[in-house]
């Protein structure tokens, strides 16, 4: 779990491209808030232009929200967009903002559940969701609680080298670990440590079990409660979400899940997909749609994107 390094590989030719598109995402992150706000809205419309992603979008939202009209799920698919692009930005805040300046835009509630664990002599999967204010939720919450994540390596060198390094910069002494490496997660939550996790992605068959998520039989990962029992670590969910007045965030640290895992990993699987479905109710067009949710199906069922 050593911290990334950096090698003079990653200064080749073929990546200045992307050190360039860092350094404007870095200039454009110390813009006001309020200018980024109006930014992304001025570009949420070139998101039209992503066919696929936009397709995978309104597929789940009607999958998702079959009793509302068509009208409506466009409604919040042209929010959505607008929230899918404000999270460039966001997460050029989270990135690249000092600590003292991003503290001016949130609340934060719920604490003490998290000492408490930590009194107990217990770690804790930080159970959270693909909201695309992820990155800045996630920024946001290790200025109060000290952390390990769990994070997906990305293709590009440059990327996968940036967001583990700023990642990691979220709080003091933060690991970021890839999802792959499952001891090294056991060992950090019988160490008592609090590891971030966002379960709600389709990870094909072999991982999971179809379980409803709003009613649509969805490939769910087993493995939340795995973690839980292996780990001897309590569930305590997280969630952020953007104010509609564009003043800032509230982040919320829920109460850790009671009698969890109970070892019936269906019962356990949709006591997380409730969960999800609560908090994405309370804003559905912050919750990233544009994923391919529901690309493994059920047996002699059709795929739907």
């Amino acid at each position: 779990m050593s911290s990334p390094q950096f090698t003079r590989a990653l200064l080749a030719p073929r990546h200045w491209p992307s050190w360039i598109g860092a350094g404007i995402w870095f200039l454009m992150a110390q813009l006001p808030f309020r200018v980024q706000w109006w930014l992304a809205k001025l570009l949420c419309p070139l998101l039209y232009l992503n066919k696929k992603r936009i397709h995978m979008a309104r597929t789940n939202l009607r999958l998702c929200f079959p009793d509302k009209t068509e009208a409506e799920r466009e409604q919040l698919l042209k929010e959505n967009l607008f929230s899918t692009a404000m999270a460039v930005f966001e997460t050029g805040i989270a990135w690249f903002w000092p600590k003292w300046r991003l503290r001016r835009l949130f609340t934060i509630t719920g604490v003490e559940h998290v000492e408490q664990a930590k009194q107990e002599g217990q770690g804790a999967l930080l159970l959270s969701l693909h909201f695309t204010t992820l990155d800045i939720g996630s920024a946001m919450l290790g200025q109060y609680v000290n952390y390990d994540g769990m994070y997906s390596p990305h293709s590009n060198p440059v990327y996968d080298y940036l967001q583990k390094v700023r990642r990691e910069a979220y709080c003091k002494g933060g690991t970021a670990i890839s999802r792959d490496n499952l001891r090294a997660i056991v060992n950090q939550l019988r160490k008592a440590r609090m590891i971030w996790y966002a379960p709600d992605r389709d990870l094909g068959p072999k991982a999971s079990i179809f379980v409803p998520f709003f009613g649509v039989p969805t490939a769910t990962v087993t493995a939340t409660a795995q973690f839980a029992r292996m780990g001897r670590a309590k569930i305590i969910p997280f969630t952020q979400y953007r104010r509609a007045d564009g003043s800032g965030y509230d982040v919320v640290i829920h109460p850790a899940f009671d009698n969890y895992p109970t070892g019936d990993d269906y019962a356990d699987a949709r006591r997380v997909n409730e969960f999800m479905e609560t908090e994405i109710l309370k804003h559905p067009e912050q919750y990233f749609w544009a994923q391919p949710r529901f690309k493994t199906r059920p047996e002699g069922e059709e795929k739907v994107y």
